[in-house]
């Protein structure tokens, strides 16, 4: 099942995307896409909705990020090998963790911004993980359970104030110059999300391409080490990082500029796509 998040009009909703548009369920069952997956609504609830006709076209909704209003948004740093070393980092003995804002993201075909202070704006395709209950302390023999689904994520880049100090926030949270969608699809439709297939296009070139199979610390890692000093709740965003190659490290480099298009594509989930414009 596909969930995704938009406008229709100025009203916000959620829904189930079909191959012939969305089943509007905020129409139906009020709330948002982080209500359903918790326990405000359930997706138990949202399923019984799955096949009912399509009230919207897909070319009728604007969409927002697949989850609008995360409480955490948490990014993991130099996770795959191949990255790491372009970047002439070590690899990471214990998971590289930054946090990303709410408004540094925007939702599938929104325009993605570069910003007025920098000219190195660089895009980063990863895989997201939306967690779906209330997780603490989990091993990672049970983390899956505690995942409502995976999307796709633009973790994009100011690099120069990425390189200000040590730590990465400001580089990773000007607004709007991150995306995550088109939707979630959930987690009964990936199974094991090892191994999904990753393909970045600038411009319709091909800039990086993984798998998640080679991840340095795998989703259930991730979410038993994460909850060992927070609790997810649901709705809550993991960004499991970005392979090789990223626009700064390339000779020369590129950096993303105004018209630009950026997708991001992963094995089952779908294409990310948004279009790049100049902060007005």
């Amino acid at each position: 099942m596909k969930l995704a998040s938009f406008l229709y009009g100025e009203r916000p909703s959620f829904g189930i995307v079909k191959d012939d548009g969305i089943v509007d369920l905020s129409r139906r069952l009020g709330g948002d896409l982080k209500a359903a997956l918790g326990r405000d609504i359930g997706l138990d609830e949202v399923r019984k909705h799955g096949s009912e006709p399509t009230d919207i076209t897909l070319d009728g909704v604007r969409f927002l990020p697949a989850v609008p209003n995360p409480a955490k948004i948490l990014c993991i740093g130099l996770n795959y090998r191949d990255h790491a070393e372009e970047t002439g980092a070590d690899i990471p003995k214990r998971p590289t963790i930054f946090v990303r804002f709410a408004d540094a993201e925007v939702g599938h075909l929104q325009p993605i911004v570069r910003p007025k202070a920098s000219t190195k704006y660089d895009y980063e395709g990863e895989l997201a993980v939306i967690i779906g209950r209330a997780a603490r302390h989990v091993p990672r023999e049970a983390a899956l359970d505690f995942v409502a689904g995976y999307s796709c994520f633009n973790d994009g880049t100011i690099r120069d104030w990425q390189g200000h100090s040590s730590q990465f926030t400001a580089g990773k949270n000007f607004l709007s110059t991150g995306a995550v969608g088109p939707w979630l699809v959930t987690a009964d439709e990936i199974g094991d999300p090892a191994g999904l297939a990753l393909e970045t296009r600038l411009n319709g070139e091909v800039m990086q391409s993984g798998s998640t199979a080679d991840l340095i610390f795998d989703v259930p890692t991730l979410i038993e080490y994460i909850t060992t000093f927070t609790q997810l709740m649901p709705g809550d965003i993991i960004a499991t990082g970005t392979p090789a190659g990223v626009g700064y490290r390339r000779r020369p480099p590129r950096y993303l500029q105004s018209g630009d298009v950026v997708e991001v594509e992963i094995e089952t989930i779908g294409t990310l796509r948004n279009p790049v414009v100049d902060e007005a």
